[in-house]
């Protein structure tokens, strides 16, 4: 965590995630999962898909369905007890202090409303506008995510905007409420690299103009690094190892950072990629010690006994591996 004496913005402890199978089992998809986020910084949250990442973000905002359910853990924003409030309250939380930019536009924007139509009736539901003056802000939004002939773009529906042209519409939808901190999922997938770099772009410029936390939640380790003050890298279900980005990526610690880092194009002599093998487990297929034991390269005996503790390993700095369980400073 970090080590600044004011609170932070948003603050997870220990949440805990979990979805019933058809038989009767609960398994967890999110385990024991801290972190914290700070006004005005941007936190990479990284792993491969099935990690956790998602999961997590949409359970900071209570937004896990049946069959899911969040079943431990503490969510705090701003002082607030998040998982303390009720629907009503969560209402003035949601899109109005904690923007979410949705991985897939298409399925996130309402076929049936205009662009303008959307933007204007989230203005209108926070009170912040109604009628003609939400109408002039939806546009002056669209404008501020780039969008280009803002007032026609306003007029039509998401299927009729391209893939970066509906992204751009949902970002100016996640902030137009001005919130404190924007959660961001995948906000680049499916997008072809120039439009993927206009959005990033697009993204660190209103960060800093607006003064903006961001939560970004990636599969892309250069994202992160272009991106992010910190860091948090996520494997089934739990965060492996989290920090400030240079020090992570300079000296990553856990076998699962190294491998993703070995797996970047020009990290390693010769003409093959290298790959971490084996595929992330299936939820409800997580061994019963570190879930990530099965594919690393440094397994030990203990691996396989339990999940490893979280370890200390430096200023603002953790770890669970019991390769650093030997160190100083276990925290849990």
């Amino acid at each position: 965590m970090n080590s600044t004496s004011k609170p932070p913005l948003l603050r997870v402890d220990g949440l805990r995630t979990v979805f019933a199978l058809p038989d009767g089992r609960e398994v967890a998809a999110v385990s024991d999962v801290s972190l914290a986020l700070n006004a005005g910084e941007t936190l990479g949250l990284v792993g491969e898909s099935g990690s956790g990442k998602s999961v997590t973000a949409l359970s900071i905002l209570r937004l896990v369905m049946p069959p899911g359910r969040i079943a431990a853990g503490r969510i705090h924003f701003d002082g607030q007890d998040i998982l303390a409030l009720d629907e009503a309250a969560l209402r003035t939380i949601r899109g109005r202090k904690i923007g979410f930019i949705f991985q897939e536009p298409m399925v996130a924007l309402n076929p049936v409303y205009t662009i303008g139509q959307q933007i204007a009736e989230t203005l209108a539901v926070h009170r912040i506008a109604r009628g003609a003056a939400a109408r002039a802000k939806a546009i002056q939004w669209l404008e501020a995510a780039r969008v280009p002939d803002a007032a026609r773009r306003a007029t039509e529906y998401p299927h009729q905007l391209s893939g970066g042209l509906r992204q751009r519409a949902m970002i100016a939808l996640a902030l137009c409420a001005e919130p404190s901190l924007v959660i961001a999922d995948e906000p680049t997938t499916a997008l072809d690299v120039t439009v993927q770099a206009e959005i990033l772009d697009l993204l660190r410029e209103l960060r800093a103009s607006l003064g903006l936390a961001l939560l970004l939640i990636t599969h892309d380790l250069g994202v992160v690094a272009e991106m992010a003050d910190r860091v948090a890298v996520m494997y089934g279900g739990r965060i492996v190892e989290d920090g400030p980005v240079g020090d992570v990526f300079r000296t990553p610690a856990h076998p699962y950072t190294q491998g993703l880092l070995a797996c970047l194009p020009g990290t390693s002599d010769g003409r093959r990629l290298t790959v971490i093998p084996g595929t992330v487990p299936s939820l409800g297929q997580f061994p019963a010690g570190c879930a990530f034991a099965p594919r690393c390269p440094h397994r030990l005996g203990a691996c396989d006994v339990a999940p490893p503790a979280t370890t200390s390993i430096g200023a603002d700095r953790r770890v669970r591996c019991v390769l650093h369980e030997s160190a100083t400073g276990v925290t849990s």
